[in-house]
């Protein structure tokens, strides 16, 4: 079963099927992929930015280097994990154009307390609380987005961030220390 006339993608790809088929320059198979891994990299860098138009720009920033970086990828780790450092990559990239023209990330709302209902009450403590987690050093942020945001294992963090998985503790435990001070 074809998903529209010419398509060479099958619905039942696996990942690693429409790599090998972007790799030999089916363009269908890209668009796929990136259907199926969008949301996936919007919620990466809008969890590490904290701005929805930042994340849509990464996000789209993401898509277009996808292209290129493809022929990269060596399927040493998974996919997803490398594309959380593709993602981050690009965060990066965001943020030290942001710096440089001299704007300032973090998110500012203004909202009265009376306009609060407990759920929003809670919303904005979580995000309060990332929102000072991004404030910490590069590899301090990094580690807890990645345990505690993406809630993957420090094993799996510790791939994307190309250390070692004690390497990922030791960041956790400065940037708990850290988190202490900030608080």
């Amino acid at each position: 079963m074809r998903l529209v006339d010419g398509d060479n993608s099958e619905p039942s790809d696996t990942t690693e099927q429409l790599i090998e088929r972007v790799r030999a320059g089916d363009t269908r198979a890209f668009e796929r992929l990136i259907s199926e891994h969008y949301r996936f990299i919007y919620k990466t860098a809008f969890r590490w930015l904290g701005h929805k138009s930042d994340a849509e720009d990464v996000t789209q920033s993401v898509c277009l280097r996808l292209a290129d970086a493809m022929q990269r990828f060596d399927g040493r780790s998974k996919f997803t994990s490398w594309l959380y450092s593709v993602t981050l990559n690009a965060v990066r990239d965001l943020q030290r154009s942001h710096q440089r023209q001299g704007k300032q990330i973090a998110a500012v709302s203004v909202v009265t307390r009376e306009e609060i209902d407990a759920n929003q009450e809670d919303r904005l403590r979580v995000n309060d609380i990332w929102r000072i987690v991004r404030q910490l050093p590069e590899k301090q942020r990094d580690a807890v987005l990645l345990v505690y945001g993406e809630q993957l294992s420090q094993a799996e963090a510790a791939v994307i961030m190309g250390c070692k998985e004690v390497t990922v503790s030791w960041h956790i435990h400065n940037a708990r220390k850290s988190l202490k001070d900030l608080l």
